[in-house]
C-alpha cells in the first residue's frame, strides 16, 4: 500500500482477539482483546504502572508482533502496511525525548527533513516553543547542545510534540508526554493539539487524571484486558 492511500482513512483501530506477552516474564500483557477504537477520536488509556500501556504503543508501531489476533488500522493488518509509512501515521511522542547536536530547526524536522520554514514556525507556535526560539540567539537556526542538556524536561517535551505534529500522522499517541510540564501549560499543549488534530485519533495515556478527563472514549488496561469504561465508573474515578 501506498503512503498516499495510507493517509486516505481516519485513523480507525481495530484490535482482534490480540494476545501478547514478553518472553521471559510471567503473565500475557494483553489476552484476547476484542476493542475497536473509531477514527477521530480522543482517547484516554489508563492502568498502573507496568501494565503494559506503552507496550500497547509499541505494538501499534510494529515494535512487537501480537503473539495471536491482529491490529486494523483502517481495515488492513499492520504487519502488510509498509513499515516506515506506519511509523509516520502513527506518531508516538513519550517521556524519552532524542535530541542531538545541531539547531533547533534540524532536530524539529527529524522525521520530515523537508519540512518547509513556515511549517517549523507553525509548529513552533502549535507547541508553545516560542519563548525557546526567542532565547536563542539565532532562533530557529540556534544550536541545541548535546542531547539538548540546556533545555529544561517541558523544553524537550515541546520538541518532541512539534515533531510530531510535523508529520501530520492519522494517530497521534501522548505517551505520558507532557508529564514534565504543569497542567496550566499541558491544558495550553493539549488544546492546542486538539484543535490541529479535531477529526483526527488522539490517544493520551498518562497518570493525571486530569488530562484524560476530557476525551471520548476511556480504556482501562487491566490483567491483560483493555476494556471501555462506562462513564459513571469515570465521573467516580478509578
Amino acid at each position: 500500500m501506498t503512503e498516499e492511500g495510507f493517509q486516505g482513512g481516519p485513523g480507525e483501530l481495530r484490535l482482534e482477539g490480540v494476545s501478547f506477552a514478553h518472553e521471559g516474564r510471567q503473565g500475557a500483557v494483553l489476552n484476547d482483546v476484542q476493542v475497536c477504537v473509531p477514527g477521530g477520536l480522543k482517547v484516554a488509556i489508563s492502568g498502573a504502572s507496568g501494565v503494559g500501556k506503552s507496550t500497547l504503543i509499541d505494538l501499534l508501531q510494529r515494535f512487537y508482533d501480537p503473539d495471536a489476533g491482529r491490529i486494523l488500522l483502517d481495515g488492513t493488518d499492520l504487519r502488510e502496511l509498509d513499515l516506515a509509512a506506519l511509523r509516520r501515521r502513527i506518531a508516538v511522542v513519550s517521556q524519552d525525548i532524542v535530541l542531538f547536536r545541531g539547531s533547533l530547526a534540524q532536530n524539529l524536522a527529524y522525521g520530515v527533513p523537508e519540512a518547509s520554514r513556515a511549517e517549523l514556525e507553525r509548529v513552533v507556535r502549535l507547541a508553545r516553543l516560542d519563548s525557546l526560539v526567542d532565547s536563542l540567539p539565532l532562533g530557529l537556526d540556534g544550536l541545541l547542545g548535546e542531547r539538548g542538556q540546556q533545555l529544561s524536561g517541558g523544553q524537550k517535551q515541546r520538541i518532541a510534540i512539534a515533531r510530531a505534529v510535523l508529520q501530520a500522522p492519522a494517530i497521534l499517541v501522548l505517551d505520558e508526554a507532557t508529564s514534565a510540564v504543569d497542567e496550566a501549560t499541558e491544558r495550553e499543549v493539549i488544546a492546542a493539539i486538539d484543535q490541529l488534530f479535531a477529526g483526527r485519533t488522539r490517544i493520551l495515556i498518562s497518570h493525571r487524571a486530569s488530562t484524560l478527563a476530557d476525551a471520548d472514549l476511556h480504556l482501562q488496561l487491566h490483567a491483560g484486558q483493555l476494556q471501555v469504561l462506562p462513564d459513571e465508573v469515570i465521573k467516580h474515578g478509578h
